[in-house]
């Protein structure tokens, strides 16, 4: 873009944020910016525009310029919600690209200012993330200078390949597991021989009860069970999902800088979910936004409103490309259709309700109707080893699974830590009935190797594969080294397992 074409951007924006504000849009202030492609594409790579360095991140890039290379993907923006805003767009973009992506921002905007998950996230994990994540990759720098590449890297894999494995019902800020009190000689569970329940009764039931063959040494076992857990609290009381968190607070060897990588990647992980968590409704919304704002933008010269209706015409396209159909949904296509649909049958006062309370899985299942699905053509589809691809269902409840299968549990498997012993080895539960899948036994293995290598100790997994059927995955013990000593930059060849939550974009 020229000086000139960035003077008249900057007309342009200030006209359609001051007609978003009359419609009823309410933000943050928002800052943009115009940046090179390459930095374009390291922001949406990285998810951040600074963060910690990590070479898992380069294997992102490389695919993502393939991708622009074969037409496959085209960045317009990246835009991280806050207070305030900022947005990034491409220089390469036209005047008339750059006004849709204005008002495609200002509806992302919107909508963070008003999504109840987005609101929650965003206190717990700050609303100046872009600052905290530049202090963040500074201390990872200090630590590259005083630990070396290979130690740093190890604590990045484990960190990274977790990075999705978070408890989203807890708060970022957790407190520690708290310490059961000691029993007393008449404590134990209502009902039971011996016990006396919170009204402090032991009437003759209880008596009775106690009489029953076999109550007295059921008895004694609960309260040798109970003196077991109070000479050294079991831990975790209860499944604990979020992965990062326990190995940071419990991690029998970590050093503080090692912890410290755990518990920030964890944080990002808070700020990124929301954006995972509704990103059909959050782009649909935005999508509606910027063709509401372009259609009553009548300040616009006709030229560039053709020419940036086309853009948004080329963005919510449902299609793979011409005449083909599409295998994979379009979040701008589908979130765009759904709130036109919502907007025209109940209103906008409703759809800013819905807007407010929902995510995803409740905006997909609550107002994905037959007709739109029916208007829209969607299907499930399924393949075939042999390569074929056919039509499966186009029952709607089946089409709503398989748009949110993906969805669930932020797309990670459903992973708990169960169990620590007493020599430290850690034991780790896949829940495959809860999440509806197996694992890929391969990359699992690789990364309880990248755990165990920074636990410490033998880490066990308890899972199962494709086929449903059980397996017990065991750290090696070459997956256990003694902490490497600081070295020069040494590479490595293994993959994470889960990507970064991406920021908005095209």
């Amino acid at each position: 873009m020229t000086q000139a074409d960035t003077a008249g951007l900057d007309g342009y924006a200030a006209r359609i944020e001051a007609l978003a504000r009359e419609l009823g849009l309410e933000f943050a202030p928002v800052e943009f910016e115009l940046v090179p492609d390459s930095f374009m594409a390291e922001i949406a790579i990285y998810g951040l525009p600074v963060r910690m360095r990590h070479w898992s991140f380069g294997v992102r890039y490389i695919h993502q310029l393939v991708h622009q290379k074969m037409g496959n993907s085209h960045m317009f923006e990246v835009m991280f919600p806050g207070d305030p805003c900022h947005a990034y767009m491409a220089e390469h973009n036209s005047v008339a690209e750059n006004t849709l992506v204005t008002a495609h921002v200002l509806g992302h905007a919107d909508f963070a200012s008003r999504n109840t998950l987005f609101l929650r996230f965003g206190a717990m994990a700050g609303q100046r993330i872009l600052e905290q994540s530049a202090a963040r990759a500074q201390r990872l720098e200090m630590a590259l200078q005083r630990h070396g590449q290979e130690q740093v890297e190890a604590v990045l894999d484990a960190a990274l390949a977790l990075e999705q494995h978070v408890d989203i019902h807890a708060e970022l800020h957790r407190l520690p597991y708290s310490v059961p009190s000691a029993p007393s000689a008449r404590t134990g569970p209502p009902g039971v021989a011996g016990t006396q329940d919170a009204a402090g009764t032991d009437d003759p039931f209880t008596q009775r009860y106690r009489r029953l063959p076999g109550e007295a040494a059921a008895l004694a076992a609960h309260e040798a069970a109970r003196a077991r857990v109070t000479q050294r609290p079991l831990l975790p009381p209860q499944p604990e999902y979020d992965l990062l968190w326990f190995i940071a607070q419990h991690g029998p060897e970590l050093a503080d800088w090692e912890r410290d990588i755990f518990l920030a990647v964890r944080e990002e992980s808070f700020y990124f979910y929301p954006v995972y968590a509704c990103q059909i409704m959050n782009e649909g919304w935005a999508s509606y936004w910027h063709a509401r704002l372009l259609r009553e933008a009548d300040f616009l010269p006709p030229a560039l409103y053709l020419s940036a209706i086309k853009s948004h015409s080329d963005v919510v396209r449902p299609y793979a490309g011409e005449h083909q159909q599409a295998l994979a949904v379009n979040p701008y296509h589908l979130g765009f259709c759904m709130w036109e649909h919502i907007i025209e049958r109940e209103g906008l006062a409703r759809a800013r309700q819905i807007c407010r309370d929902d995510d995803d899985c409740s905006f997909i299942r609550n107002y994905l109707d037959d007709e739109l699905a029916d208007r829209l053509g969607l299907f499930v589809h399924e393949s075939r080893r042999d390569g074929e691809t056919r039509m499966a269902s186009r029952d709607l409840r089946a089409i709503r699974e398989a748009i949110l299968a993906p969805k669930y549990n932020y797309g990670a498997p459903c992973i708990a830590v169960t169990l620590l012993n007493d020599d430290g080895s850690l034991v780790l539960r896949h829940d495959h009935q809860r999440d509806g899948r197996g694992l890929d036994l391969e990359r699992a293995e690789q990364v309880l190797a990248y755990i165990a290598r920074i636990w410490r100790r033998p880490v066990t997994l308890h899972t199962a594969d494709f086929r449903g059927t059980p397996r017990v995955l065991r750290s090696k013990s070459e997956g256990i080294p003694e902490p490497p000593a600081p070295a020069a930059s040494s590479a490595t060849s293994a993959t994470s397992t889960m990507p970064t939550a991406p920021p908005v974009q095209y």
